[in-house]
């Protein structure tokens, strides 16, 4: 069997294969990388609206008397302030502080949840709650075959879901239940990855075609991975194994707002820990000042010395310079800070940036 033939496949593989997608090995999954390109679809995101099958991503179901208790142990933020029809962002951590995951959760009813893992962590992530679910009232459900998930983005975004769906959109942050073609009803979210407005559709998978269908008919772009992550190293959101992994904790890489020691979470005795003393590192967005393409590894730094790593990297279709994100020295974190960034085997002038790294609002 070709390694190929062992990857799993979404339900709308035919669709991308259709519309002439590269399509790559990703987290197990066959996955669009571009259409087009990057730059076009990066473009039409910025300008219009892209669709992104994100049906890859996992989901975990959380239900019954004791589901808030369990989510308060393994996400970082404060789950009781989540209102039913409410989303909210968070980290699951280890107990010395690394980071498993960053993951969306969505609260259906008053003890029902849904949380969204990435791809390459939801086999993890499902057992650790399994495994902090003991002794209590709660029943944990593996649901990632039962959800297809688009994410449709773009200032145009809203328009075009809101023309298809059965009901107003939820605003941002927020869910609401609305049918849709293909689907008696979905799960339509004020949610993203690209710092545009639009909402993320989850819905069964056997109506994302019908969907889909529908979206590219009322003038949505298809998006592939690539420009994902243009996107949102844009605007400076984590990516996990990058800026985030097991080796580093949530206050270091600037998600110290999402960590609320008081309620008890796993590992939280580290982050009021880190919290309090400062981290060592810090995460920052960069930019660079002269020609060149910052990746993933590429060391950085200051003064003819080696202050830190390059987690994310590349070439700003918006901006049109090299940009990024870095592990530094917690000294040399305030924007403006003069930085060199050694990209193969050169050393190019960089700059410390604030974030957003690109806005258009």
């Amino acid at each position: 069997m070709s390694a190929a033939s062992e990857l799993k496949r979404t339900s709308l593989f035919e669709r991308h294969r259709e519309a002439g997608a590269r399509l790559v090995a990703f987290a197990g999954w066959e996955m669009p990388v571009t259409y087009e390109g990057v730059r076009p679809e990066h473009a039409a995101v910025r300008a219009g609206c892209g669709v992104f099958d994100v049906s890859h991503m996992g989901q975990v179901e959380t239900a019954g008397p004791d589901a808030l208790a369990l989510l308060q142990r393994v996400l970082s933020n404060d789950i009781g302030k989540l209102e039913v029809g409410g989303a909210q962002y968070s980290v699951m951590l280890r107990s010395d502080g690394g980071v498993l995951d960053d993951l969306f959760t969505y609260r259906l009813a008053p003890d029902h949840y849904l949380t969204v893992t990435n791809a390459s962590n939801h086999e993890r992530d499902r057992d650790w709650v399994r495994e902090h679910a003991d002794g209590l009232e709660v029943e944990v459900r593996d649901a990632i075959d039962d959800w297809a998930m688009l994410a449709v983005q773009g200032p145009q975004a809203r328009r075009i879901v809101a023309g298809l769906a059965g009901g107003e959109l939820p605003e941002r942050m927020h869910t609401a239940r609305l049918a849709v073609p293909g689907d008696g009803e979905a799960l339509v979210c004020g949610t993203g990855y690209t710092g545009e407005d639009g909402v993320e559709v989850l819905l069964r998978p056997s109506g994302a075609v019908e969907l889909w269908d529908a979206l590219m008919e009322a003038g949505a772009t298809p998006a592939g991975l690539g420009a994902r992550d243009t996107l949102r190293l844009e605007v400076c959101f984590h990516l996990y194994g990058n800026d985030l992994t097991t080796e580093r904790d949530p206050i270091s890489a600037g998600l110290g707002w999402i960590c609320k020691e008081g309620t008890g979470f796993v590992g939280s005795d580290v982050t009021a820990r880190v919290r309090e003393q400062g981290p060592a590192e810090k995460l920052v967005p960069f930019a660079l000042t002269e020609r060149g393409i910052p990746r993933q590894g590429n060391e950085v730094y200051a003064d003819d010395e080696r202050v830190g790593e390059v987690t994310s990297g590349t070439l700003s279709p918006c901006r049109g310079d090299g940009i990024g994100m870095a592990y530094v020295r917690s000294e040399l974190a305030e924007p403006g800070t003069q930085i060199e960034v050694d990209v193969r085997g050169k050393r190019r002038a960089a700059r410390v940036e604030s974030r957003p790294l690109y806005s258009t609002h």
